[in-house]
């Protein structure tokens, strides 16, 4: 199971290439087990203009693995960035902190196109997906 984020999406649904889209084509044409959370959904649903593609893309998000956020993992996320921040590592948008604490309670990769994951993983238990 693979948690993919918001960023890796965005791409995806307009059509934009890259290494992390492909991983991610790839993912989806090997039947790959694909999981999402309740902040990546609102992350991907709100940027969408359209109804039309709004229902379309909500459709397509019900037929992935949804993982439940617990308290924790909230609480987990606060002491990811603050620790981040101590190391002089400041995350520029903090709910990347929560992506990865859900990516890490679960054990997960997470498949992304954001650099803040790369201080997050180095610094942490996060695992990053490996593109080929």
């Amino acid at each position: 199971m693979i948690l993919v984020d918001t960023t890796v999406w965005v791409d995806f649904f307009r059509g934009n290439s890259g290494g992390h889209v492909k991983a991610l084509e790839e993912l989806i044409s090997n039947d790959e087990e694909i999981c999402t959370c309740g902040v990546i959904l609102a992350e991907v649903l709100q940027g969408i203009k359209l109804d039309r593609d709004f229902f379309r893309t909500k459709n397509f998000f019900e037929a992935l693995a949804y993982l439940p956020v617990s308290k924790e993992t909230f609480l987990q996320s606060s002491r990811l960035y603050r620790s981040l921040r101590k190391k002089g590592a400041t995350i520029r948008k903090p709910i990347d902190c929560m992506i990865a604490s859900v990516a890490i309670d679960y054990n997960l990769p997470l498949l992304h196109n954001d650099r803040d994951f790369f201080w997050i993983a180095c610094h942490s238990k996060l695992r990053i997906f490996k593109i080929e």
